[in-house]
């Protein structure tokens, strides 16, 4: 919504300059886009006149002229073809900037003759489109003149509109809110009627209320179309609008400074003598194009539409032939242009929600739909129509008939009761009731005395262009909002005492850790749908019919996820088919197994698309081994008791690849987490390419470590032996089936004061190694903290480390 400061000043007696009044409209709630004030661009531009023009002694097309400015007499190069002694016209001094040029002027000798200014052409000022020579001004107007007040430029104000606020589509509801906030006095117009002269030769029926209530209009015969006043081109251009036809004109006029839409038919192009206000027809017989077809209309903007049931139309011909949607626009076969003598002006209600859904379904936004959408006052509908019947009598004379009516309009609000002392318990303003009133009452509520022994003292009636306001919470907010919020009083939270020792528990601490540590290994999170597909659902484990989703926001997100591996695979894929192969993903986040109040778990799922780069050296590490190496950090980050976990295979679900998939436990029953490679028959379903590994952790069965007695935040101390550490290495070989993890283990528990760290380093099956088994490779990492240790030491702590292995089966290789 676009208005200047001088039609504003038409229904507001202000002295207020264009930024004061945007900044009077954020405070009242009215969110300015810009402030477009072309006159800081043309104050350096003022009226001057030319005394003498003599040409360039170094250029056949260039004339020195001498010309009087506002800074006195200057000399000035000018390349004009109309540059004439005696000629009025614009002068920009040296240091202005030319906004058509894009220069800004500096004192500089053109063939040899320094040149102090510039003499312009509108279009170098952009004040017009384009320009032949400088431009020509009326010998009258005084030199000094500025350029601004003559070609009328003033500040313009874009701001946008909420959809509770209709009234604010017209520059009067913007001055009465503005007057309220003490930007100026309001001023109240009677909008005369006008005396019709013989009754209306057009009538008017509907036939569908619902959509339009209440249609009013009058013929004006004898009118003389033809191009607007400069005054109102200049009203309409200032905010964008073209200026098409003195009638046209007055509709859109008043458009924008009552937000009442009107519209106006030839008369010797409607067919018969009714207007019909009915719904959209759908063909059924031979006679028409095709059988189900609905109804054609071309618009105003020359395109054809489709006019459905659900749409409101407007008919003549007995309601038979359409010439336009209701509230949204008219049909070019009754559009005015110069030859139109006879008007028929049209002033309705039609329904927001109609309006709004025909212009969605048919793709239009016009200046009627937008308002009538959001809801046009009701009352405006006769004022609206006597008001635009005084200005085409006016700019193009003629003879208008008496109003003709038909249905009725809206109700108007219904009153409730208001305690005035409200005020202060809603918003904690401290405001007397007179001031509550005023402030009510400027706004156009209706305030009465409320009946002995109600429970309220007023009855307050909001105005008909209000229905926004249904109780009163929202009086409260009209009271803040134009009193100013930069007066609601602030005042200090109470003191709780100590500071709380923290707010998160230990699964949401565990969550902060897990996104912290991915984030450093370099996985990038996702944030997905809980919702997946239900086939999808179904492929891991889920899609029961519990968990369908009733009213689902997408066809393809239509039942609660069971795991969050497809959507982590669907987003791979998406980065996959966008150049951005290799991934790592993870999220954080819940899955359901059932509707039950305990069937959502929280999971922690990580992905990583495995595409091995091309590199001389091979394809490095099995990328299987990396994701294992990421998930075990990861649990120990969590503080899950690492050590205390069985690796089991064999036993995954069956999304999961059957060769290259594990999972972590805590006995038999408590499954800590599942990882490997994702089965292709699942990846071919979710349209992803290549290899992809997971692994997904079910944050629920990671048993929560014990509280430390005396536990605090501080770091401990540092562990940094004063001696060397040393390493032997061990080959045991062992039946193939036996996890090397068993092993690691039993090894690492044989001395945990003097090994520091068990490594598996080389895994052998082949020559020397009975069919079967394997050889597994250990280096141990032994760590003295006394004393350094002896030959025999490190004998008997090897001799330990045989023993224990020795008790899973496994011996020392030759």
């Amino acid at each position: 919504m676009k208005f200047t400061l001088s039609w504003l000043k038409d229904h507001l007696e202000t002295t207020a300059t264009a930024a004061e009044v945007a900044d009077a409209m954020t405070m009242a709630g009215l969110e300015v886009e810009h402030v477009a004030d072309p006159t800081v661009a043309l104050a350096p531009f003022t009226v001057a006149r030319i005394v003498s023009a003599e040409r360039h002694p170094n250029a056949d097309r260039l004339q020195v002229c001498q010309v009087e400015t506002v800074d006195g007499m200057k000399e000035i190069v000018c390349g004009a073809p109309n540059a004439r002694a005696g000629l009025t016209t614009i002068y920009a001094p040296i240091g202005a900037w030319v906004p058509g040029l894009g220069v800004t002027l500096v004192e500089k000798p053109v063939r040899g003759v320094v040149s102090n200014g510039m003499l312009c052409s509108a279009s170098e000022l952009q004040l017009s489109d384009e320009s032949d020579g400088i431009q020509e001004l009326p010998p009258e107007i005084p030199v000094g003149t500025p350029v601004a007040q003559l070609f009328g430029a003033e500040p313009v104000i874009d701001f946008e509109v909420t959809p509770n606020r209709p009234d604010w589509l017209g520059v009067a509801g913007i001055a009465r809110d503005l007057a309220a906030a003490g930007v100026g006095t309001l001023k109240h117009f009677d909008i005369a009627v006008v005396r019709g002269a013989f009754p209306s030769p057009i009538t008017v029926r509907i036939e569908a209320p619902e959509m339009c209530p209440v249609f009013a209009g009058r013929v004006i015969r004898g009118v003389k179309n033809g191009p607007s006043p400069a005054w109102l081109q200049t009203r309409l251009q200032a905010i964008g609008l073209r200026s098409i036809n003195r009638l046209v004109d007055v509709t859109n006029l008043i458009a924008y400074d009552r937000a009442r839409p009107l519209h106006v038919y030839d008369v010797a192009k409607l067919v018969g003598t009714e207007i019909v206000v009915r719904g959209g027809q759908v063909s059924a017989g031979a006679d028409r194009i095709a059988a189900g077809t609905a109804e054609q209309i071309i618009a105003l903007d020359g395109r054809t539409y489709a006019a459905e049931p659900a749409m409101c139309v407007i008919a003549d011909a007995g309601g038979e032939r359409p010439i336009g949607l209701g509230g949204v626009m008219g049909g070019v076969s009754t559009g005015c242009d110069e030859d139109t003598v006879d008007v028929f002006l049209e002033s309705a209600w039609f329904d927001p929600i109609v309006t709004a859904q025909t212009g969605r379904t048919l793709t239009i936004t016009s200046d009627a739909q937008y308002r009538f959408a959001r809801g046009v006052d009701p009352a405006s509908v006769v004022p609206g129509l006597e008001l635009a019947t005084r200005l085409i009598l006016d700019l193009c004379g003629g003879e208008p008939s008496e109003v003709v009516l038909a249905g009725q309009a809206p109700a108007d609000p219904t009153p409730f009761a208001f305690d005035p002392a409200y005020v202060k318990r809603l918003s904690g303003l401290q405001l007397e009731d007179d001031r509550i009133g005023t402030i009510l009452g400027q706004l156009g509520f209706h305030i009465a005395a409320a009946p002995a022994g109600a429970a309220a003292p007023w009855t307050v009636t909001p105005p008909s262009w209000r229905r926004d306001v249904e109780g009163k919470a929202d009086l409260v907010e009209e009271v803040a909002r134009i009193h100013g919020y930069d007066h609601l009083p602030d005042t200090p939270l109470p003191d709780q005492g100590a500071p709380s020792r923290g707010v998160l528990n230990p699964r949401q601490a565990r969550v902060r850790i897990a996104r912290r540590a991915l984030a450093a290994m370099g996985y990038a999170e996702a944030v997905t749908w809980s919702f997946t597909r239900r086939d999808i659902a179904t492929m891991f484990g889920g899609g029961d019919e519990r968990l369908v989703v009733d009213n689902p926001i997408a066809s393809d997100l239509d039942c609660m996820r069971p795991s969050a591996l497809p959507n982590l695979i669907q987003a791979a894929a998406r980065n996959a088919a966008r150049g951005h192969g290799d991934v790592a993903l993870f999220e954080i986040g819940p899955i359901y197994l059932g509707d039950g109040p305990n069937d959502q778990r929280t999971v922690i799922a990580g992905l990583i698309s495995a595409r091995s780069t091309r590199h001389w050296a091979g394809t490095g590490d099995d990328a299987l081994f990396t994701l294992k190496a990421d998930l075990m950090t990861l649990l120990e980050q969590i503080g899950a008791p690492v050590a205390a976990m069985q690796l089991a295979q064999g036993q995954n679900l069956d999304w999961w690849h059957p060769g290259r998939a594990a999972r972590l436990q805590l006995g038999p029953k408590t499954v800590v987490a599942e990882f490997g490679a994702v089965h292709p028959r699942v990846l071919k379903a979710l349209d992803a390419d290549g290899h992809m590994l997971a692994f997904e952790i079910v944050l629920d069965a990671v048993p929560e470590p014990k509280a430390k007695t005396g536990a605090t935040k501080a770091r401990g101390s540092a562990d940094l032996p004063n001696l060397m550490p040393l390493t032997r290495d061990f080959a045991f070989v062992v039946e193939d089936g036996r996890a090397a993890g068993d092993l690691v283990r039993a090894v690492a528990g044989v001395d945990k004061a003097l090994i520091a760290e068990v490594r598996v380093f080389d895994v052998y099956r082949g020559a020397g190694v009975p069919e079967g088994s394997k050889s597994i490779a250990l280096e141990v990492v032994v760590q003295p903290r006394e004393a350094t240790l002896t030959d025999a030491d490190i004998e008997a702590l090897s001799a330990k480390v045989v023993a224990a292995a020795d008790k899973l089966g496994a011996r020392l290789r030759g």
